[in-house]
């Protein structure tokens, strides 16, 4: 199976990679998602470790149930031949209705076939107040005429 935009990455296609996976993460599809990667990628979710497409399925459903009304963004930080860095931000609730901003930074190694091997993310949690949310488009997809993280400055 083959995954385009593939490897080696031009700042075109790694930023075209880069909005897949955030088109990906914002349907909130864990077996959509899964399929970006290869059947034994390896992960770390901050000190979470995750190996392979059945753990990666298990581990977005467990988020997703946590992480309500979900929404994403990235973008690229920099590229050479088979790897992406990006920058990210998403706005999520919890059950009890506290917002919170997650920031983070996700370094991807990707095989000949444009899937993902190796994702390493490290993310930190900021409570925002509702008011203070950037993050309003219907859930899903986000537009393509929505700021970026750096128009919002993020």
């Amino acid at each position: 199976m083959s995954r385009p935009p593939l490897p080696p990455f031009t700042h075109e296609t790694a930023a075209q990679k880069a909005r897949m996976a955030e088109d990906a993460w914002n349907s909130c599809d864990p077996d959509k998602v899964s399929l970006a990667y290869t059947p034994d990628s390896v992960w770390r979710n901050r000190a979470e470790f995750v190996s392979g497409r059945e753990a990666i399925v298990a581990f977005l459903t467990r988020k997703w149930a946590a992480e309500l009304d979900y929404r994403l963004i990235k973008e690229v930080w920099a590229h050479d031949g088979n790897r992406i860095a990006v920058r990210f931000a998403y706005e999520w609730r919890n059950d009890a209705g506290d917002w919170f901003r997650s920031y983070g930074n996700e370094n991807w190694e990707f095989d000949d076939a444009g899937l993902m091997a190796r994702r390493i993310a490290s993310i930190n949690d900021c409570a925002i107040a509702d008011g203070d949310r950037k993050f309003h488009w219907p859930l899903g997809r986000r537009p393509d005429d929505h700021p970026s993280l750096s128009d919002l400055g993020i």
